[in-house]
């Protein structure tokens, strides 16, 4: 009442003293004390507010007085426990307190909110006032549609007919008339999806409208809208999970493989890689691999869907050159749904077999006299390998015959194998002969093997008999002298002949194809032996010519001829002139050789004659030979390369004779041999 709001509260005395007179001015401070509360207005107080307010909206109160000052006046404001004012105590207005929105206000849940404000002053104890304030909410469209959950979630089989519902959904708006009417809408549809589901504007239902299928989207997601009539929209979202049917096989596709593998390729080594997916998902996805277990390989999976196929063991080309691979993949869906996919593994080539002969040995006839350059023989040699590797070549091995070098012998054909023959064979010269030929693949490193080939050389009836007794130089008479009391069977000569071939074909027989008395002389067919087949008679001619066919038994078989000159005679004196029987020869040597037998003859006559008359003491009833000439029967004569053989036509044993030298003509000389073999003749 004295100050008012002033502070602070002074009042001015002036103090007058008299005796002695002083005057004193005198200042008074009035202190307040906290009597009085703080005082609002009105005691209640209503307001409105729109429950459309943003948050911090404020609502101005007329502050409450207090009539003390300092401490004692107001010193704040509380507002009862609300939850959506509260107090600006930052205001410093002097006559508004500011109630400031904190939340936001819905009218559909609270329409009227009741506060107490109250004012506190400093004192102590602390005085305060109160006002009851009534906030109003006015309605406004401020609900928007509320769906009974924000997340709608459905399966849906992905073999589901059209018009199936998918699901139902429901949204509320709190507001009433054209403010609470819902409408449905799907938001931000694509393509696909607008054309799989639609939903019922009114009631909310969502159905199917086209194909679904898992393998393309296993789910789909939309936002649903929900709008009132004032504007005012709700959005909810709904996810559809498409349920797998399994109606996807596995695929399979390769993504390395090895279509070429040697085939000493090592155990394990990996030639494919393949990936197998199913589009299908949960156990219709879950997928298994095999192969066939029959063939050199083996399945592994890798990593997720990935899977290598690698080798278990050796391979062998020359076996099996290239393989199938069957891949199948079958899912665990029920009905299984399977795929297969082959693969083609070609085994290369290595060089790991040598050239193997048909045969361990050959053994070769050629006849002989054969055409140079004839076919010998053909050997072959087969190689398993592929090409190059299994492509051989032949070849002799450098070796000699009879010191001459094979290849002069024969020659082969690098490529096919066929053994020629270079030059005449000639089966007197060799019989047989042996050849080493290689044959070599063409691989890297070759390889190589041989075979031996036995060439024998097969007799050809090319050889005439040839005789060796009498001698058939046909420069020369040969006589003998047989008896006149010889008797029927005796041997009066032999002839001996021998064929430089073999076998058959060396086999001679004798024949008298002319003879002076045919019905007197017989020659044994295979020994040569010329007997009498009659006593000799006083009536038989003197002189005997025999003409002797010796013939082989080739085909066609070969003949030679000689002729044997008989004596029928006792003694040398009833032997009558002989002529010259010698040939004209144009070379003047014949005469020199002819005049040095003469002197030869002069020189020696005397010890002839009595060797002669010694002769015929002792060898009177033995068989005589006359020569013309000193010719000398080989006591062992063979032609070259001559193997003897028993029964082909050489004497079984050996006859030696002795020569004597007689008186004769100029030019012709006798030598009677006389046989040291007892059987000769028969005593």
């Amino acid at each position: 009442m004295l100050c008012g709001t002033t502070s602070p509260c002074l009042m001015h005395f002036e103090f007058v003293l008299e005796n002695p007179l002083e005057l004193h001015n005198v200042v008074l401070e009035v202190q307040d004390i906290n009597d009085n509360p703080p005082v609002f207005p009105k005691d209640s107080i209503k307001l409105e507010i729109s429950e459309a307010a943003p948050t911090g909206s404020k609502l101005q109160i007329a502050r409450a007085r207090d009539l003390d000052v300092g401490m004692n006046s107001v010193q704040t404001y509380i507002l009862s426990q609300n939850k959506h004012f509260v107090v600006d105590t930052k205001s410093n207005k002097d006559r508004y307190v500011d109630i400031v929105l904190k939340n936001s206000l819905d009218r559909e849940t609270k329409g009227e909110h009741s506060l107490i404000l109250s004012a506190v002053d400093g004192g102590n104890p602390p005085k305060s006032g109160t006002v009851v304030i009534g906030v109003f909410v006015i309605d406004m469209n401020d609900n928007a549609p509320v769906f009974s959950q924000p997340l709608y979630n459905t399966r849906l089989s992905e073999n589901a007919a059209l018009g199936t519902s998918v699901i139902k959904i429901t949204a509320t708006d709190e507001d009433e008339g054209a403010n609470g009417q819902i409408t449905y809408y799907i938001n931000h549809l694509s393509d696909n999806t607008k054309e799989l589901f639609k939903i019922d504007e009114h009631y909310g239902e969502i159905s199917v409208i086209g194909q679904l299928d898992h393998e393309k989207s296993s789910s789909y997601e939309m936002e649903v809208q929900a709008e009132d009539g004032g504007g005012q929209t709700g959005h909810c979202k709904v996810v559809i999970e498409i349920d797998d049917v399994n109606d996807n096989a596995p695929v399979i596709s390769v993504k390395s493989l090895k279509n070429q593998i040697p085939e000493n390729i090592t155990p394990g080594s990996e030639i494919a890689v393949i990936n197998v997916k199913d589009q299908d998902s949960g156990e219709n996805s879950r997928v298994s691999c095999s192969i066939p277990t029959s063939l050199p390989f083996q399945l592994q999976p890798y990593i997720k869907s990935y899977f290598i196929i690698t080798t278990t063991r050796s391979l062998d080309r020359e076996q099996i050159e290239n393989y199938n691979v069957t891949i199948t993949a079958t899912d665990g869906g029920t009905p299984p749904l399977f795929s297969n996919i082959t693969l083609n593994v070609q085994v290369l080539d290595i060089n790991d077999n040598s050239p193997t002969f048909e045969l361990q040995r050959y053994a070769v006839y050629v006849s002989e006299n054969n055409k140079p350059g004839t076919s010998v023989c053909f050997v072959r040699a087969t190689d398993p390998d592929w090409r190059q590797n299994g492509t051989v070549l032949y070849s002799l091995v450098p070796s000699e015959v009879s010191g001459v070098p094979l290849s002069s012998f024969l020659s082969i054909n690098g490529d096919t194998g066929v053994i020629h023959a270079v030059r005449s064979f000639d089966y007197e010269q060799f019989r047989n002969f042996t050849v080493k030929v290689i044959a070599r693949d063409n691989g890297s490193p070759p390889l190589s093997s041989n075979v031996t080939v036995k060439v024998f050389i097969t007799d050809e009836n090319d050889n005439s008999p040839q005789i060796l007794y009498p001698v058939p130089d046909g420069k020369s008479l040969m006589t003998e002298m047989i008896p006149k009391t010889t008797l029927s069977g005796s041997l009066v000569s032999k002839v001996i002949a021998v064929d430089a071939d073999s076998g058959q074909n060396a086999w001679v027989s004798y024949q008298i194809i002319k003879s002076t008395d045919p019905g007197l002389f017989t020659i044994g067919l295979h020994s040569g032996e010329i007997k009498t087949q009659r006593d000799i008679s006083e009536s038989d001619n003197m002189k005997q010519n025999l003409v002797i066919s010796v013939k082989d038994n080739g085909q066609p078989s070969l003949s030679t001829t000689c002729a044997v000159n008989l004596l029928i005679s006792d003694n040398l004196s009833e032997v009558p002139e002989l002529k010259d029987k010698t040939y004209e020869d144009k070379n003047s040597k014949l005469t020199s050789y002819l005049i040095i037998a003469l002197v030869c003859v002069s020189t020696f006559f005397l010890t002839f004659i009595i060797l002669i008359v010694a002769v015929k003491i002792c060898h009177r009833r033995k068989p005589r030979l006359l020569f013309d000439g000193a010719v000398a029967v080989p006591s062992a004569y063979l032609p070259p390369n001559y193997a003897e053989v028993d029964g082909a036509g050489t004497l079984r044993s050996s006859y030696n004779y002795d020569a004597y030298l007689t008186t004769g003509s100029r030019t012709s000389d006798f030598k009677f041999v006389s046989s040291y073999n007892e059987n000769t003749l028969p005593a």
